[in-house]
């Protein structure tokens, strides 16, 4: 990939093409990205790519003081979205750029345009939030997994058999019911993802289904990127023609 930021780059960020993918899997909480991850993950490594994940709060620096302060409610909106920028450039700085340099892919579970989202969501100006995240990447490609809120929710409900507070937006007191909390905070998130969509060039997925058919479609847009190697990944070889025999016994046809 191109070496393209949003904006102004890290300090010491390398210049010119790093040799690595980024993919970026994007979506709600429910969608079904971690179960993507996964599935392309193994997927792309049997095909002999090395792939590195990543995600939220994974920097070894400032994730557990988020979580932290998650539990404890106790700082406001701005203060979480600069907790959260910093977990993002400490990986990308310490993980994302040395992986994709040294030729892996990375794939990230969520990546700046949840932050974004949530940061608007929770009063930020879209031009803040731009600015903010300025330094990010450009991935090499978003695929955005689109679910319908009614599924949303009893995907959240199967899997943790509540609804979690800071995906519900109890902390923005939209309503003292947590369901309809929810409800109006994933439309706000909903709204900066639709609005997100051709700006940042997303490949939008139909998210509503189960696993397989979603990652039929997955490995579809992700086979391009690797070029002639797509062949691998997902679509049928087409034999080359026989070589001239050089003896009479009969030549077997390439592979």
């Amino acid at each position: 990939m191109v070496s393209r930021t949003y904006g102004t780059p890290l300090p010491g960020m390398p210049k010119g093409r790093l040799s690595g993918k980024l993919i970026v899997i994007e979506g709600a909480d429910g969608s079904g990205r971690t179960t993507e991850v996964g599935l392309l993950r193994e997927w792309l490594e049997v095909q002999g790519h090395p792939v590195v994940d990543t995600g939220l709060r994974r920097s070894t620096l400032v994730s557990e003081e988020i979580d932290r302060a998650k539990q404890g409610n106790t700082l406001g909106a701005t203060t979480m979205a600069l907790f959260y920028a910093v977990d993002f450039a400490d990986q990308l700085e310490n993980k994302i750029i040395p992986a994709l340099a040294a030729g892996s892919t990375v794939l990230a579970d969520r990546y700046i345009y949840t932050l974004m989202a949530r940061a608007v969501a929770r009063g930020a100006s879209r031009e803040w939030a731009q600015e903010l995240y300025e330094f990010a990447l450009v991935p090499d490609l978003v695929i955005f997994l689109d679910a319908r809120m009614d599924i949303l929710l009893h995907r959240s409900i199967m899997k943790y058999g509540s609804l979690d507070y800071w995906e519900s937006g109890m902390d923005l007191c939209l309503s003292p019911d947590r369901f309809d909390s929810y409800f109006l905070y994933q439309g706000r998130l909903k709204k900066e993802f639709d609005w997100m969509a051709q700006p940042y060039g997303f490949q939008t997925l139909d998210a509503n289904r189960t696993p397989a058919p979603v990652h039929t479609d997955v490995k579809r847009i992700v086979a391009p990127l690797y070029g002639k190697n797509g062949g691998r990944l997902g679509r049928r070889r087409v034999p080359r023609e026989p070589p001239e025999p050089t003896d009479p016994a009969p030549s077997a046809a390439a592979g």
